[in-house]
């Protein structure tokens, strides 16, 4: 989500998930904002042109290239306490968001359930115009690191596209501990035009255009927030 408008394009590159911070916390980065589907088609397609080498398990990469010094500590400092005899021999990493939730000040978070089909029923939540909010998530690595894991989110009203937002996370070695990562603070609009009813669809995705979670959800901005939220 993302409603301040922004030009340009901000992104965190070459930053794994234990250099952001320890322990699991990792801190907020400049994100690219500009709120249905040609946006989406579009970056699908760039990401379809990319040509990768080949994929190593995590064993392997470890053991690749294990004479150069420099290369084996950058190695040891982006896996960090990860027991390489315990990951398997899994090619593909994967990704498991574990909790989504929006913070605003002054307020209880407000936790959003994830629906298995990645469909919400209904009004997935509700935000107040004018308000400054951020989105709150966790997420788990296992079996291989993820390269150039991306957060995107597409907004639409009433058929029109009115806010597309991309953040690039990281890179993150697999760990027991979840991975804990909060967008920088943005504001909904506010006034009569901008009330109302609004569809979108989010994303997470990796280099390889793996995705590990997609969806598609409406939400509200109103006068007020929900009671019931």
């Amino acid at each position: 989500m993302g409603f301040e408008e922004k030009k340009g394009e901000k992104s965190v590159n070459d930053e794994s998930g234990d250099e952001k911070e320890n322990h699991g916390n990792i801190k907020r980065v400049d994100s690219e904002s500009s709120l249905y589907e040609t946006g989406d088609e579009g970056e699908d397609a760039e990401c379809n042109k990319i040509e990768l080498g080949p994929q190593f398990t995590l064993k392997e990469q470890f053991e690749k290239d294990k004479d150069d010094e420099s290369l084996r500590k950058w190695k040891e400092q982006l896996l960090g306490n990860v027991d390489i005899n315990n990951v398997g021999e899994s090619l593909e990493p994967e990704v498991k968001i574990l909790s989504l939730s929006i913070v605003s000040p002054g307020r209880s978070d407000i936790v959003l359930p994830i629906p298995e089909n990645g469909k919400p029923e209904g009004r997935w939540f509700t935000l107040k115009e004018g308000c400054h909010y951020s989105l709150k998530f966790s997420f788990q690595v296992s079996h291989n690191i993820v390269a150039g894991l991306k957060y995107t989110n597409n907004v639409w009203k009433t058929g029109v596209k009115v806010d597309n937002t991309k953040e690039m996370l990281g890179t993150f070695s697999p760990q027991p501990e979840p991975y804990t990562y909060e967008m920088p603070e943005d504001t909904t609009p506010s006034g009569y035009f901008a009330r109302g009813s609004y569809s979108a669809k989010t994303k997470f995705v990796d280099d390889d255009n793996k995705c590990y979670l997609e969806i598609s959800y409406s939400f509200d901005i109103r006068k007020d927030w929900a009671t019931a939220e």
